[in-house]
């Protein structure tokens, strides 16, 4: 029984770094990073969706009644979405104790009730201001929790948290992804869907040596490695034991290159999906702009390739910025890019 789709997410794009993760947290940011003109500009592409990423504490108070001045800018992205007749994913990238890039001040969000209430409790807000909106919107629960050793209590969080939604918005689709950093390994951890109008969700950087070549960010990776692509595990597990917090990867055991290696690197996860019969979704896959750029082609074909052979909807990471961006980082073979994804 082939995999049921995810209609109208087939083909994204994220705009991260408006209200998540922003250069500034200020107006003249908000009010300037993405405008309409962006959103028509993704339309006139040929994308069919965009995914928001939100830190909370740009949209909530510390009493969790809602920043105004914050939560208006998703307002006006639902309604510029509308207007250029795309499809959006509401995307929990930070809540209050979790972090997915901080994961010493994130360690208790598992344990703390409190915390685990509050993440509920903005999940009932939202879905009261934008359940009305299920035509065109869905919900993601929360961007990639990291430690691979709390795949039951997130089970148990999330269905909770869904539940809880269900009471405002009782047929918006919402997105669920697994623990491991959202990893398609981790599909196979969530517990069967609850109802029809759940989304498995994935996140793809693989192989990570080549999409985050010389990223600042990660730790112990030389500055100047370059890495080019495709090649075999044994030249990508050569060449990742230059990171010095280089640790064994299952991935090393895939003997295939290109398409092939994504393939088998998602079967699992399509398969789990297949037997469930839940749509499976890749909220973010990429290529750092410090790759040559003629490389990150060749991945970007590859990766979509496959996607649209079992129907994975997806959404590249990033319109713009964050070191990922279509509209400036890969501005060199922007166009060439779009007609690879689209």
């Amino acid at each position: 029984m082939p995999m049921r789709i995810f209609e109208n997410y087939q083909r994204g794009i994220n705009l991260g770094g408006w209200i998540s993760q922003p250069l500034a947290y200020d107006s003249e940011h908000y009010d300037t990073f993405i405008t309409e003109d962006d959103i028509k500009d993704i339309a006139e592409m040929g994308f069919d969706h965009i995914r928001l990423p939100v830190d909370y504490d740009i949209i909530q108070n510390d009493d969790e009644t809602f920043i105004e001045s914050g939560i208006k800018h998703i307002d006006d992205c639902i309604s510029w979405a509308t207007k250029y007749n795309l499809h959006m994913i509401l995307d929990l990238h930070k809540t209050a104790g979790y972090v997915f890039d901080d994961q010493e001040s994130s360690s208790s969000f598992f344990t703390d009730i409190r915390l685990q209430d509050r993440f509920v409790n903005l999940w009932i807000s939202l879905a009261a201001r934008y359940g009305k909106y299920e035509d065109m919107l869905a919900f993601e629960l929360l961007n990639e929790i990291v430690d691979s050793n709390v795949a039951k209590q997130w089970n148990t969080l999330a269905k909770r948290c869904i539940l809880a939604i269900r009471k405002q918005a009782p047929t918006i689709k919402i997105l669920l992804g697994g623990v491991q950093s959202n990893s398609v390994n981790a599909i196979k951890l969530l517990d069967p869907p609850i109802d029809e109008n759940i989304v498995f969700n994935f996140h793809c950087y693989e192989p990570m040596i080549f999409t985050h070549q010389a990223a600042y960010w990660v730790k112990g990776m030389p500055p100047e490695l370059k890495i080019a692509y495709p090649q075999t595990a044994e030249e990508m597990e050569k060449e990742t034991r230059k990171i010095d917090a280089f640790c064994p990867s299952p991935l090393f055991e895939i003997n295939a290159v290109g398409q092939p290696f994504f393939e088998v690197l998602f079967g699992e996860a399509i398969r789990y999906a297949e037997k469930y019969d839940v749509p499976l979704y890749c909220g973010e896959f990429g290529v750092i702009a410090l790759a040559d750029p003629n490389d990150a082609l060749v991945w970007f074909t590859d990766i979509t390739a496959i996607f649209k052979k079992y129907g994975i909807g997806y959404a590249m990471w990033n319109y713009k910025n964050k070191d990922f961006g279509l509209v400036d980082d890969f501005i060199s073979v922007k166009d060439t890019l779009v007609k690879k994804i689209i």
